[in-house]
């Protein structure tokens, strides 16, 4: 049986797959910076009653499942996420400790989508996005 979450008067299990980017996808998100990222973002999502589910950084996109409670707006989870993330980025690593906003780290939008009954697929495909990419490369240098 699934275990559900509860509200008051809620019971529930919403869980999205988002997907987003470094501003003109750079490739910033490996190097030194790989292992950081995971870690605010779980703190940022605990902010908002939200956890992350499975997650895999890339080097340039980032893939989470998500589960965020019903009374907060996707909208509103991800961009949290995003704006505090890249504040806590550029401090950490810009050299910049005070008065800087961090608006040159994402990119502008995001790709969201629900994960439904087939959350062990979504969460293999994150796992193992890398491999899938690679084998992908590979299928095209045969051609």
């Amino acid at each position: 049986m699934k275990e559900y979450q509860s509200l008051s008067h809620t019971r529930w299990d919403c869980k999205y797959q988002v997907v987003f980017i470094p501003k003109r996808r750079k490739k910033q998100i490996f190097g030194a910076l790989k292992r950081h990222p995971g870690e605010i973002f779980h703190e940022l999502a605990g902010h908002k009653e939200s956890k992350i589910v499975e997650g895999h950084l890339m080097g340039d996109h980032v893939h989470r499942c998500i589960s965020i409670p019903p009374k907060y707006a996707v909208s509103n989870v991800v961009g949290y996420i995003k704006g505090k993330s890249a504040i806590q980025i550029a401090r950490q690593f810009g050299g910049r400790q005070r008065n800087f906003t961090g608006e040159n780290f994402w990119a502008r939008g995001y790709f969201v989508s629900t994960v439904g009954l087939d959350e062990a697929m979504v969460r293999a495909y994150i796992r193992h996005q890398e491999q899938e990419d690679e084998r992908i490369d590979q299928m095209k240098l045969g051609l």
